[in-house]
């Protein structure tokens, strides 16, 4: 599989009221997405969401960069070498 990469997406959903904009972003991706867990954090009143990805360094950073341009979402994003 050249060209493509394994990784984890760290995703902190700051405001609640973007739910529905950061699924539709989810879903936009999901042919990268292997695997998600959701844990909404209700000490702190956030969510986190985790993301094992496997695709392009292209299409993982359309992902990160979509979401990252939302007010109150924090991303963070690590991944294999080759």
């Amino acid at each position: 599989m050249a060209g493509k990469r394994l990784g984890v997406v760290g995703i902190v959903l700051e405001d609640s009221a973007l739910a529905k904009e950061v699924n539709e972003i989810l879903h936009r991706y999901a042919h990268i997405i292997s695997g998600r867990m959701g844990l909404p954090y209700k000490e702190r009143n956030v969510s986190v969401i985790s993301l094992i990805v496997d695709g392009t360094t292209d299409e993982i950073s359309a992902l990160t960069g979509s979401l990252g341009k939302l007010h109150g979402v924090s991303v963070k994003s690590a991944l294999t070498k080759e």
